[in-house]
């Protein structure tokens, strides 16, 4: 293999990457939008509702719960979930650099 296939092979790599963990964190960051927006509406009871809810808290609640309790709140408003979503994509744009400067 010569050196501009291998180049070129660690330049899609690290493209694929790097859009990998964009994509990945634009996902939770939208599951986190979705659990605080349903956490702010009771709505009637139903089992798809219900399923949505449960997947909701087994995935994006230990992430929260990090900053939970570290966050000040203000009144009744939570900032916890901000807080996760800013240091979310610090820490994404962190990593896609990181993967940029080594592949």
């Amino acid at each position: 293999m010569g050196a501009l296939a291998m180049q070129t092979l660690l330049f899609d790599t690290a493209s694929s990457l790097q859009s990998f963990v964009r994509v990945f964190v634009w996902i939770f960051v939208l599951l986190i939008f979705v659990y605080v927006l349903l956490s702010w509406f009771q709505l009637p009871y139903s089992r798809t509702f219900s399923t949505v809810q449960e997947f909701l808290d087994d995935v994006v609640t230990p992430y929260l719960r990090v900053f939970r309790g570290r966050i000040p709140t203000l009144g009744p408003i939570d900032l916890s979930p901000i807080v996760a979503v800013v240091v979310l994509l610090v820490a994404a744009e962190l990593v896609n650099f990181l993967i940029g400067k080594l592949l």
